[in-house]
C-alpha cells in the first residue's frame, strides 16, 4: 500500500514538473505598461501570451500580439496589415486593399472620445513607411489608443521574426473582455 502511494506521488510530481517546464516554453506572462492599447488592454493588465501559435498558423489581421521592440522592451499591439496589404485611413475609416474594414473593437471607445478631430488621423501606408504594400515577412501594427500609441506609423513595419506570440487571455483583472481576446 505504501509503495502504491509513492508511485502516485511520483507521477503527480513528475507531471507537475513537465507542466511547469512546458508552460514557460509555450506561454509567457506579461504586464501591460502604458495606455497604447486602451480600451482593449489597460495599464497593469496581466496577459497570457501563446508563444507557439505562430509555429502552427499564420498571423491574422487584428490579432493582438507581443513582439520584441528592441533588446530591452517588448510591445503589445494589434496587427493591422499582413504581407501584401495596402492600407490607408480616410475620415476615421480603415481601408485595406481598397476595401473599407470595420474595426468593431474601436467603435465604442472612438465614439466616447469623439471631439473635433478624428480618432485615427488620415494616413497611407506609403506616407508612413515609403512602401505601397506590407512586405513579405513584415507586419504593420497599431495600438488601439490611436492618439497615444507608438506603433508602425512611427517605427515602420515589424519583422515576423520579432513576434513573441499572440495574446490569448487577459487574466487580471478578470472581466468579460478577458474571455474575448482569443478570437
Amino acid at each position: 500500500m505504501k509503495n502504491k502511494y509513492r508511485k502516485v506521488v511520483f507521477v503527480i510530481l513528475f507531471g507537475a514538473m513537465i507542466i511547469i517546464a512546458s508552460r514557460s516554453a509555450l506561454f509567457a506572462s506579461y504586464v501591460v505598461e502604458g495606455e497604447s492599447m486602451e480600451p482593449t488592454l489597460d495599464d497593469g493588465n496581466l496577459l497570457m501570451v501563446n508563444k507557439f501559435v505562430y509555429d502552427l498558423t499564420e498571423v491574422d489581421r487584428f490579432d493582438v500580439i507581443v513582439f520584441r521592440a528592441n533588446e530591452k522592451e517588448d510591445y503589445v499591439k494589434r496587427v493591422i496589415g499582413i504581407p501584401g496589404d495596402t492600407i490607408y485611413y480616410q475620415d476615421d475609416k480603415l481601408y485595406i486593399n481598397g476595401n473599407y474594414v470595420e474595426e468593431d473593437f474601436l467603435q465604442e471607445y472612438a465614439q466616447a472620445t469623439l471631439s473635433n478631430k478624428p480618432y485615427t488621423e488620415n494616413f497611407s501606408l506609403e506616407e508612413v513607411t515609403g512602401e505601397t504594400k506590407v512586405p513579405k515577412g513584415k507586419l504593420f501594427v497599431m495600438g488601439d489608443n490611436r492618439g497615444e500609441s507608438l506603433d508602425s506609423r512611427a517605427f515602420g513595419f515589424i519583422a515576423q521574426t520579432q513576434l513573441v506570440g499572440k495574446v490569448d487571455v487577459k487574466y487580471w483583472p478578470i472581466s468579460q473582455a478577458s474571455l474575448s481576446l482569443g478570437n
